[in-house]
């Protein structure tokens, strides 16, 4: 099989890129990634010389290139995730959201109509549902109900790929999962960002009271899920995908600070953000059931290997936050500290 995989340089591609490469070596690999300040080809390095991974810089709405690519590779399938992931930025600016997440992925259901490609796997998010109170799960049937400019453009991009089944007959499959952790995520999301700023002495900005819930999943189980999802998942249907991992978002701070043996007295709480949801939680019992998957990673271990990666790997980061991309680094670690 020869697999489109957009956004393949980003923290979640890059280990999807990895995973398959691992796990189905027959498949070859074509990675489409713009690479703005989040794709980092550095991530693939050690497939640099792998003749099943080609790597293509391009947008995905340029739909010109994007058939292109279809058409010279023999594409038979398309894993889409790239995406602008940030909900503060979107705060910020949500056009590019809106053009990247909704415009882009139009463009992309297009190209995968007209060259009659087998499936199109839409990765997408569990905030596209909102905000849960302290009880109940997110089930694929719950109504979707974003806050954010981000959760609503992939609310947008989920439909918008639904309707490409329901009217015109392509196959899709929607996933929607929670939030993901370890090695390779920019260090703008929570854990990376804690890290580098524990190990400097830095203050870790915690939004309100820190009691807002997230449910963990780590990007591997995440990968094995999504392989599974584009080789067995339903067409029209969608899937969630959770970590089975529900932890305050204070108590993962406090978790990182005892990992890197740091204070608690790093911890700077400051004004929440808009539109915060208070919690997420995922019921994944239908990808259990129809995909035959389940989460293998123990959060507590993998949190504490994860945050070890980030030890191990200060040079990949610290070109991050100290090079090319420190003023963009330095304006956002700056807004999230005003509140």
């Amino acid at each position: 099989m020869n697999v489109l995989v957009t956004g393949g340089c980003g923290f979640i591609g890059s280990n999807l890129v990895k995973y398959l490469r691992k796990h189905r070596p027959s498949w070859k690999v074509v990675n489409l990634d713009k690479l703005t300040y989040a794709g980092n080809l550095e991530n693939l390095t050690d497939l640099e010389n792998d003749p099943q991974h080609v790597f293509v810089r391009g947008d995905i709405g340029n739909r010109e290139l994007v058939d292109h690519v279809i058409l010279k590779e023999k594409i038979d399938a398309i894993m889409h995730l790239a995406a602008e992931s940030h909900v503060d930025r979107s705060i910020l600016g949500p056009e590019a959201f809106i053009v990247a997440n909704v415009l882009g992925t139009n463009v992309l259901l297009e190209a995968a109509r007209h060259a009659r490609l087998s499936r199109f796997l839409m990765v997408s998010t569990d905030e596209v549902y909102g905000s849960l109170g302290p009880t109940g799960l997110f089930t694929e049937t719950t109504p979707l109900d974003p806050s954010s400019p981000y959760s609503s453009s992939k609310a947008a991009a989920d439909l918008i790929t639904l309707a490409y089944e329901r009217t015109f007959g392509l196959d899709v499959v929607v996933t929607r999962c929670s939030n993901n952790y370890g090695p390779y995520q920019f260090p703008e999301k929570l854990i990376p960002l804690m890290v580098a700023n524990a190990i400097n002495d830095k203050p870790l900005p915690v939004y309100a009271d820190g009691t807002n819930v997230r449910d963990w999943l780590h990007v591997e189980d995440h990968c094995a899920a999504l392989t599974l999802a584009l080789e067995k998942g339903k067409k029209g249907e969608c899937y969630n995908i959770g970590g089975d991992s529900e932890r305050q978002n204070i108590q993962i701070v406090k978790a990182i600070l005892a990992v890197v043996g740091k204070p608690e007295s790093l911890i700077k709480y400051v004004k929440d953000r808009p539109g915060h949801d208070k919690r997420y939680a995922i019921d994944a019992s239908k990808s259990r059931r129809e995909l035959g998957w389940a989460p293998s990673h123990v959060f507590e271990k993998a949190l504490g290997d994860t945050v070890k990666w980030y030890l191990d790997n200060r040079p990949w980061w610290e070109r991050i936050v100290s090079g090319a991309y420190k003023t963009y680094f330095d304006s956002q670690y700056a807004t999230r500290l005003k509140g």
